[in-house]
């Protein structure tokens, strides 16, 4: 039995399977512009009628309540890899082709993608030398970087945000901690630009042959970088990383690469979209933005609830590490090994079950929560960071602009699993 056509281009069809009962499908191309401009109107009604239900784009089972996507980030019976468990021949899976052989090497050591144990001391590492740094100490610079690139545009009446700021602070942050010349950073950019349009569903080949080109010059690139540093130490986070050792181990070459690529791509791509995506919560909120900023804890309250309340990455996908007959939402979900599920981090933030009025955008809210991060052994170890960045970057330009709005109403980019503004152009009097 079919029913209606949904929200913004999604079907659901509820369908009879022996064993489990009826099992939600959902029929909606990723890339439909209608789906992409309002992906919350589509959630709702997930949430309403099927917060688990089988994506067929996709190709997998997605979930959209908040308990579930928190429970099943930190289910150690799920990995964000399969080929340590099991062969590509044990799950029928081809080859991977060789024209992504540069991209491979990168995406091989990524923290992101790895699982105990080799994630657990990977892991370790990077905090000895990400973490123990301390990065509140970076807020001052943050500050200062910030009001410096409002300098530059403040007397203009008008400027592209994520362009002229939203891309710089995060951009020269990375570039200051990691001890790499400011000068690199377009070039950086470019190659993480082409990196992460590998991570949509099924890049066309020219994507694929400029991801795997881009991956191969940023490792090209990293390998002299690190070759300077193991002759010149500096106070980085670079040196520090080439200087991490735990229980007689450190990180390789090819390890230090994979982290450098990460740091970059996620903490750049993410925060961008999420400053983006904070100017149109709390310009669309109706609230006085100033308001918002009047000390450090009102920014912390704001900043926490841009996070949920429109967060920039949708989806976090993992593997079922064997055979299981997952429980949730009211349904016994029968997973083979290999199997992907995808969990909505977009949709859980936004969960009506956990939130009170959760489209309301409400910094101080009691219920406060968010899973923009992850949660569990993958938790995003640039979390504090990201937060940092995001309090200075909101608190400073409110501050400097108290009258700053959208020059004309803010549309999403064409791509789903990163949610972001395609341009924000501002004005103020």
């Amino acid at each position: 039995m079919e029913r209606a056509a949904g929200t913004n281009g999604w079907r659901f069809a509820a369908l009879a399977d022996a064993g489990t009962g009826q099992v939600d499908r959902v029929c909606l191309d990723p890339r439909d512009p209608a789906f992409v401009q309002d992906v919350y109107a589509a959630y709702r009604r997930a949430h309403r009628e099927s917060p688990a239900f089988f994506w067929d784009d996709y190709g997998h089972w997605c979930f959209a309540g908040y308990d579930a996507v928190d429970r099943l980030l930190r289910d150690r019976r799920f990995g964000r890899q399969i080929l340590h468990v099991a062969t590509r021949q044990e799950l029928g899976w081809p080859e991977r082709p060789t024209h992504l052989a540069a991209f491979d090497a990168v995406e091989r050591h990524s923290l992101l993608e790895l699982e105990p144990p080799a994630h657990t001391r990977l892991r370790r590492l990077i905090t000895k030398a990400f973490v123990a740094r301390q990065v509140e100490r970076l807020r001052p610079a943050i500050n200062a970087l910030c009001h410096r690139l409002i300098d530059g545009f403040a007397a203009d009446g008008e400027v592209e945000l994520l362009s002229a700021y939203a891309t710089p602070i995060p951009l020269e942050t990375i570039c200051t901690l990691l001890g790499v010349d400011r000068a690199a950073g377009p070039q950086l950019l470019a190659w993480s630009h082409a990196i992460v349009k590998m991570y949509v569903l099924d890049p066309p080949m020219s994507e694929q042959v400029a991801a795997n080109e881009a991956a191969r010059d940023f490792a090209a690139f990293l390998r002299g970088q690190i070759a300077a540093k193991r002759d010149v130490p500096a106070d980085d986070l670079l040196s520090a990383l080439i200087a991490a050792e735990d229980g007689g181990t450190t990180l390789s070459e090819d390890e230090l690469i994979s982290t450098v690529v990460l740091l970059l791509n996620a903490g750049h791509e993410a925060t961008v979209h999420q400053i983006g995506n904070a100017m149109a919560s709390i310009l669309g909120s109706g609230l006085e933005p100033t308001a918002l900023f009047d000390d450090a804890e009102a920014t912390a309250a704001t900043a926490e609830e841009c996070l949920r309340h429109d967060a920039p990455l949708h989806m976090f996908t993992r593997y079922a590490l064997e055979d299981i007959d997952l429980s949730v939402e009211g349904q016994i979900i029968a997973l083979k090994k290999g199997d992907r599920i995808g969990l909505l981090l977009g949709a859980a933030n936004r969960d009506p079950r956990r939130f009170e009025a959760p489209d309301a955008f409400r910094p101080g809210r009691t219920d406060q929560a968010n899973v923009t991060f992850g949660a569990g052994i993958h938790f995003c170890i640039g979390a504090p960071l990201a937060r940092i960045e995001l309090q200075e970057a909101l608190s400073v330009l409110f501050e400097r602009l108290p009258d700053i709005r959208f020059a004309r109403p803010p549309r999403y980019g064409d791509t789903y699993h990163f949610h972001g503004l395609e341009s924000a152009p501002m004005r103020w009097d």
